[in-house]
């Protein structure tokens, strides 16, 4: 990705150069956000998904913050301790599971959020859920210079999906020529039932930038081989076995209690992952004046991981058994073939981005953006046969997604006629499309694909206007109204199974997004805000079609006719400016209809259990938030933040249990808190916390037990680092996550106590 040596490219360097220079004076290293009366002002000609006027609360965290206060192994630290916010990070290098949680959507509603880096979208809208966690992959923690994270839907430039947060990276783009070298260990000892083993991790980086006339270019190339703890665990309610007289067969079942405090054994762990993980990201820019400014992004991000299980049962012998009859407890079992499962993951994923953007600050400017992202190869291999046969191959499965990805295109302008007013406006297009094809094979480790299992896929579209006028209608006032207005289609679905398929037929639908937000200068130190906004998210293609289909061709288990969910979203706040900080006080409220929630259906027989909507849930909280700079003596720096929040089920016709109950993964209180101390230029140390409530993961909350396999429990956990620059070039960090080894779940188990240790090289 260098600059080309050529005569030519030499001659366009010079005759830029001059302008070059104007631009790199005129542009902050570090262009961050901006707060004015009580809108967020943003400036710059980098590539962001951003407006430039932002009506709502926004956190954010720099480059700098990061390193001196998180032990970050994934892009996703980076928002570890923002108010409300939990990303389900189960492991270093978690690639599937690392759902964003916000206000009012739990860590299960993966498309109630939007992430996005350098103007690039990242979330999966291509389903809801665990498996469809935003592509944090495509960002290295060395690459980033800042994060925002703007809460709720307050923005007529983003769409539905924002309705619980926009999370923006900015990465780095040189202004001189640097160079940046990382190594970090981890090691985790983890001890749970009868595992009792250490997960080590290793992860290098290096990348060089430059910037050279008109032209500027960034290279990151990192890697990531980690050991995860065992996320599944293969168990027995004891009214699963039949009653027998006969000897114990085997030994090392693990007595204990289900999610709803149901007696239940533990009898091994059927995934734990090893995974190791390859990026490349290169971005090249050119200036063509000092505000007109091309940008062109290419990610590459592989992956190669190794699910394996470990049975804790032995027979007489000592040696394990994965399955057949089994008698425990004067019970007998039947382990079957894939309870202990084994698979192999291998994927790489291409991510293309390119925009052409103006930053006069003039009268007008405006931006065109694409990008695309594609499955250039996801293929799931895992095994139907049992281990520890398996190990060596035998008849298994293939799911190939491969060709499934998304693309994006958005037109932006930006008009400011004066008299107080800035006006934005555009149009935005995104596609999806998803292709999941199962197939039996001879080998599941190198065999080819025979004949198919299953099948689904199929096509969404979205495409909006919007407007949003910012008028500043007095010295101490300002007002945000926008409007969205949206066209959703689906098409091309399929379902199939072995035999049969069944094609859906297409829909589309038109809907409008009000907003509106207020602010008021009250005092130069107080700022009061209201903001209010309608979101509209679409029913993605994984939710529409992803089910069965049964021996004559009838559909089952997925519902093509999803309705959209429908939410208003508000929020006040009260915002104090301190000497060296600022206290914000927001209360919100949410009322969301037709919310997308996979449930039994009682009102038919049989009864059936998917995807539906669910009638009505309302969300109220209060949200605290503080961070200052040199409290109570020069160094120590702090930020907290204590959330309340009642997210209660109204209504829901198909599943009456639910009524009353609380929203799935929203926990009553959240909590974090950041003491950092910079000793002296060279040394800091920071000591960390969060807190988490209780929650629960059905909807009916009958899951009372969150400490165990399958359920969400309240987590209170300590993390300590320590940094020290030993001269200009070279650094160390030193740190632990859950000091004080907090054993807590979300569904899986969380990491337990873990060290780490980095060092780092900058030129």
């Amino acid at each position: 990705m260098k600059p080309s040596k050529s005569m030519l490219a030499l001659a366009i360097a010079s005759a830029f150069a001059s302008a070059a220079h104007a631009q790199e004076a005129a542009e902050p290293a570090n262009a961050a956000p901006e707060k004015q009366m009580g809108t967020v002002v943003v400036t710059g000609n980098r590539p962001t998904s951003l407006p430039t006027q932002i009506p709502t609360t926004i956190e954010g965290i720099t480059a700098a913050e990061i390193a001196r206060t998180i032990n970050a192994t994934d892009a996703e630290d980076a928002l570890k301790y923002l108010p409300s916010l939990l990303v389900r990070k189960r492991y270093i290098g978690d690639y599937n599971h690392a759902v964003l949680s916000t206000r009012a959507s739990g860590t299960g509603n993966s498309a109630r959020s939007a992430v996005y880096a350098d103007g690039i979208l990242l979330s999966n809208y291509l389903g809801n859920g665990a498996t469809f966690a935003p592509r944090w992959g495509m960002v290295t923690p060395s690459e980033i210079e800042r994060v925002d994270v703007l809460y709720g839907p307050f923005s007529a430039a983003y769409g539905g999906n924002s309705v619980g947060a926009v999370v923006d990276y900015v990465t780095r783009m040189p202004r001189r020529f640097e160079a940046h070298a990382r190594l970090s260990f981890s090691h985790q000892p983890f001890r749970l039932y009868n595992t009792r083993d250490n997960f080590n991790g290793l992860q290098g980086s290096v990348s060089l930038g430059n910037r050279q006339g008109a032209w500027s270019w960034f290279i990151d190339l990192s890697r990531n081989d980690s050991d995860g703890q065992p996320q599944t665990f293969v168990t027995r309610l004891p009214g699963a076995g039949t009653a027998t007289n006969a000897v114990d067969s085997v030994s090392g079942a693990v007595p204990g209690q289900d999610r709803s405090y149901r007696d239940w054994l533990i009898l091994g762990t059927a995934t734990q992952y090893h995974t190791v993980q390859d990026h490349l990201k290169a971005k090249l820019a050119y200036d063509f004046s000092p505000t007109v400014r091309a940008t062109y992004v290419l990610g590459v991000w592989q992956n190669d991981s190794e699910g394996r299980p470990d049975s804790y049962l032995k027979n007489g012998a000592g040696q394990p058994v994965y399955s057949g009859p089994v008698t425990i407890n004067g019970r007998n079992y039947t382990l079957g073939q894939t309870d202990f499962n084994v698979s192999n993951e291998s994927l790489r994923h291409l991510m293309h981005g390119l925009s052409l953007k103006s930053n006069t600050k003039g009268v007008f400017d405006w931006e065109l953006a694409a990008s695309l992202y594609d499955y250039d190869e996801d293929t799931l291999r895992a095994a139907t046969v049992a281990v520890p046969g398996a190990l060596n191959g035998g008849a298994g499965r293939i799911v190939d997604g491969s060709g499934t990805g998304w693309n994006t295109f958005a037109a932006k302008g930006i008009w400011r006629p004066g008299a107080g007013h800035v006006v934005e406006f555009g149009y935005q297009r995104e596609a999806y499309k998803l292709s999941s094809v199962e197939s039996a094979t001879p080998d599941w480790i190198k065999g080819s694909p025979a004949a198919r299992n299953s099948a689904f896929g199929g096509r969404t579209r979205t495409q909006a206007l919007y407007a949003q006028d910012t008028w500043r209608f007095a010295p101490d006032w300002k007002a945000v109204l926008g409007l969205r207005m949206e066209r959703w289609d689906a098409t091309e679905g399929r379902t199939s199974n072995a035999t049969a398929t069944v094609a859906h037929p297409e829909r589309s639908g038109n809907y409008a997004s009000p907003k509106a937000a207020l602010a008021w200068q009250a005092t130069p130190d107080w700022t009061l805000k209201a903001s209010v906004g309608r979101a509209v998210r679409m029913p993605t293609v994984s939710e529409l079609y992803q089910g069965g289909v049964n021996n004559v061709g009838v559909l089952i288990n997925n519902d093509p006719n999803l309705a959209p969910e429908r939410s208003w979203t508000g929020e006040l706040t009260a915002e104090r400016k301190l000497e060296t900080g600022s206290l914000r006080l927001t209360a919100f409220g949410e009322r969301t209809k037709d919310a997308l929630y996979s449930q039994t259906n009682v009102l038919v027989t049989p009864n059936v259990t998917n995807v539906q909507n669910v009638g009505r849930i309302d969300t109220q909280g209060l949200e605290l938030a503080y961070g200052a700079t040199d409290v109570l003596r020069p160094g120590l720096d702090f930020n907290a933040s204590l959330t309340w929040t009642d997210s209660t089920i109204e209504r829901n016709d198909k599943f009456p249990a639910s009524v009353g109950k609380r929203q799935p993964r929203i926990p009553e209180w959240r909590a974090t808190g950041v003491a950092s101390y910079r000793f002296t230029d060279r040394l800091a140390l920071t000591l960390a916390a969060r807190y988490s409530g209780d929650q629960f993961s059905t909807l009916d909350n009958t899951d009372p037990n969150g400490f165990a396999y399958q359920g969400a429990s309240k987590y209170f956990t300590a993390d300590l680092r320590a940094t020290y620059r030993v001269n200009k070039q070279w650094s160390v960090a030193i740190g632990v996550d859950n000091l004080n080894n907090y054993q807590y779940w979300n569904f899986h188990p969380y990491p337990q106590r873990t060290w780490l240790a980095e060092l780092k090289y900058d030129l």
